[in-house]
């Protein structure tokens, strides 16, 4: 892979991932900010940074949404279409913002288990099972919610839709592969 495809894979990956770090925050900032909201699903308006989870997670791109509110354009999403998708958002804003405030409670949990001046592996392991059950909870919202909007998309939007998710994800595993070159170039290189 030549140095350019490397180098613009760990761009895009990192660029994900800022935008998975800011988009935790969004649901919760929600209902704080007391500004004009821009046009529903139009690329813009992610919210301040907080803590996310990357990409296709709870926190990734677009929040709960996924990719919907950056790929929104590019699938050709109607006025009416953008409105009905804003609706289910709305809908579902209380229980994102729930999911948001456990989800931090139990990334904080896991690393107060971790940073205790004493190990002990069955809080730590109890803690992060807890975490889990709290990503899978996420998860199982973000399906939900991800279906009701799929029910109004039309077939090419949908074809579209998937088309561009494959292709990101092809872009993400193209990234990791360039990471793990770099590491083991890396490795070889100090002897280890």
């Amino acid at each position: 892979m030549t140095a350019a495809v490397t180098r613009m894979a760990l761009t895009f990956g990192a660029g994900l991932i800022a935008l998975g770090v800011g988009a935790g925050a969004y649901v919760h900032a929600q209902d704080q900010h007391t500004s004009p909201q821009p046009p529903p699903f139009r690329g813009r308006g992610m919210g301040p940074g907080g803590p996310g989870r990357g990409p296709g997670g709870p926190g990734g791109p677009g929040g709960p949404m996924g990719m919907l509110p950056m790929l929104g354009p590019q699938i050709g999403l109607t006025d009416a279409q953008q409105d009905q998708i804003k609706a289910i958002v709305d809908s579902h804003r209380a229980e994102w913002t729930a999911l948001a405030d456990r989800a931090r409670a139990s990334r904080d949990a896991v690393n107060d288990a971790v940073n205790a001046d004493t190990v002990d592996d069955g809080v730590i392991r109890q803690k992060s099972a807890e975490a889990a059950f709290v990503d899978a909870d996420m998860a199982v919202a973000r399906a939900h919610a991800r279906a009701e909007v799929f029910q109004m998309l039309t077939a090419e939007q949908k074809a579209r839709m998937k088309e561009m998710q494959a292709q990101m994800k092809n872009m993400r595993a193209a990234g990791k592969d360039a990471r793990r070159g770099h590491r083991k170039a890396l490795l070889e290189r100090s002897g280890l």
